[in-house]
């Protein structure tokens, strides 16, 4: 079992800046991707970033790209997500996941996630 815990949302204007983090604990962290993902009101749940299990490789969305940066500290067992030059789209709520089998290839889909976190709204004012 894996449990998954976000934090670092909240209120920013067009602009500015976000951290969130991710803390994970049960299955060895080192033992699965993560990634992040965001959902709005009446919207689909929709990938952002996604990081392999050693943090060598990763990938973004076209939207955030450039904008968003994804990463891993393996030793606190915690996945980042650095959001800069905030939008008012990217207003959500962020999720993070883990895939024990995941790779390259398939960590940009939500399908292939075994775990998730509750979330954390992230609201960017124009």
């Amino acid at each position: 079992q894996v449990q998954l815990v976000e934090s670092g949302g909240g209120l920013v204007q067009a602009g500015g800046s976000l951290r969130l983090s991710c803390a994970a604990s049960g299955r060895t962290f080192s033992d699965y991707a993560m990634g992040w993902f965001r959902q709005s009101p009446g919207k689909e749940r929709e990938f952002v970033a996604a990081i392999t299990r050693s943090g060598q490789d990763t990938t973004y969305a076209d939207s955030v790209k450039g904008r968003f940066t994804i990463s891993r500290d393996n030793a606190k067992n915690t996945v980042y997500l650095q959001m800069n030059s905030l939008k008012p789209d990217d207003t959500a709520v962020y999720y993070c996941g883990a895939d024990v089998w995941g790779t390259i290839a398939t960590i940009r889909s939500k399908y292939e996630y075994d775990y998730w976190g509750q979330g954390t709204q992230v609201t960017v004012s124009s």
